[in-house]
């Protein structure tokens, strides 16, 4: 049985900048499927940590990019991103992608007071919620403003009705490890399923270019800028151009032989490699473009791993890395990945997606070191570190 409560063409009735409370697990579960679904959208183990806790709305997923079979953008409803909450992939064999964690609003609890808190998030620290109990002596604490911003089918004040099934945080590890997918599970090794993996079921509509509401909805949701968006129109109609010509044209009626923009040109016959041993913490600046595309081929990869326009903006720049990527789960088959050269995740450097229709995933850009180079860390970044013993 699949719990479906689509309404298209309703907007989220969440804001950015609005603070909401993640209801109890129980409640949750009580609502999602067999699957561990709610509207096809799985809800993971990794989430139930931040149950109880308040967070702000950061972004509007009214849409997002298909990154498992890369059919370009798709439509969701009632759903949004919450500031900085990504999946550690714990329950799915240590996936280090840190996906931003898609939430249903029927999910969440508006609280009371938090309108009005702006576009950007604030920092609010998770609340853990205190353990319920049946002594009336007891005061208890403030509750939110009782404004849910979505029903929970199957439930009625948090407790399981005949219409759903409800699911247990036993059956959520099961699905992770790859419990609905038997037929592709019948070696040892794990197939695995995550809201990346079912993007394509929750998500099964796709948005065209000419689609003008995308847009809309990208400026009044606050996504992205009215700038943003209508530079990305012209780009993406011209990629797209780009696109059928590579597939439909001699090569000399194409321009620039029909790469899409901005223009990047790998020059390399064969790439190279450098392995700085980089580490959580330290710090590095991003090389040039014409340091970089001297590391790529003509297909603008390094070693399989692609350079991506997205990343343009962030060369010559400094970040901190995150961490050292060993192992993703391939999205389009659900198996873990291991990286022969492994990759840099840089803390806050995210696709903005201006040449992908301002998708608001933000998804992590992976960095091989030889795009990189180590450097001491800023002034501001070592004082801070001095006052903290």
């Amino acid at each position: 049985m699949s719990v479906t409560v689509q309404r298209p063409g309703v907007r989220p009735p969440l804001s950015i900048g609005d603070v909401v409370e993640v209801k109890p697990a129980e409640e949750i579960l009580a609502g999602l499927d067999e699957r561990g679904e709610f509207d096809s959208l799985p809800f993971m183990p990794e989430m139930l940590p931040f149950c109880g806790g308040r967070f702000v709305v950061d972004k509007i997923a009214h849409k997002t990019c298909d990154t498992a079979t890369w059919t370009g953008l798709r439509r969701l409803t009632d759903t949004v991103h919450l500031a900085g909450l990504r999946c550690d992939g714990q329950a799915h064999g240590g996936c280090q992608a840190g996906c931003l964690i898609f939430w249903k609003t029927a999910w969440l609890t508006r609280v009371s007071g938090g309108e009005g808190c702006g576009s950007k998030p604030i920092p609010l620290q998770l609340r853990t919620p205190e353990p319920a109990t049946p002594d009336a002596s007891t005061p208890d604490a403030p509750a939110p403003e009782q404004s849910s911003v979505g029903a929970l089918p199957g439930t009625s004040g948090g407790a399981p009705t005949s219409e759903c099934s409800g699911c247990t945080r036993e059956r959520l590890t099961e699905v992770a490890l790859g419990a609905c997918r038997p037929r592709e599970a019948a070696s040892d090794e794990p197939v695995y399923s995550c809201q990346a993996t079912e993007l394509t079921r929750a998500a099964p509509v796709g948005i065209p270019l000419w689609d003008v509401t995308q847009y809309v909805q990208d400026v009044r949701s606050g996504n992205a800028p009215v700038r943003q968006v209508l530079r990305g129109i012209p780009i993406g109609a011209f990629n797209r151009m780009q696109d059928l010509s590579r597939r439909r044209l001699p090569e000399r009626f194409r321009i620039r032989g029909g790469q899409r923009y901005p223009f990047i040109r790998g020059t390399a016959d064969r790439t190279p490699v450098q392995s700085l041993g980089l580490q959580p913490g330290e710090w590095v600046r991003v090389k040039s473009i014409e340091e970089i595309t001297a590391t790529l081929n003509a297909d603008n990869l390094n070693r399989g791993m692609s350079f991506d326009r997205e990343m343009l903006k962030y060369c010559g720049r400094t970040a901190q890395v995150l961490r050292r990527v060993e192992r993703i789960i391939d999205e389009s088959t659900g198996r873990m990945q291991r990286m022969k050269t492994p990759c840099i995740v840089l803390a806050d450097v995210v696709c903005t997606a201006d040449y992908h229709r301002s998708c608001p995933r933000s998804v992590y850009a992976y960095w091989r070191e030889i795009w990189l180079e180590r450097v001491p860390a800023p002034l501001t970044a070592s004082r801070a570190a001095g006052d903290n013993p």
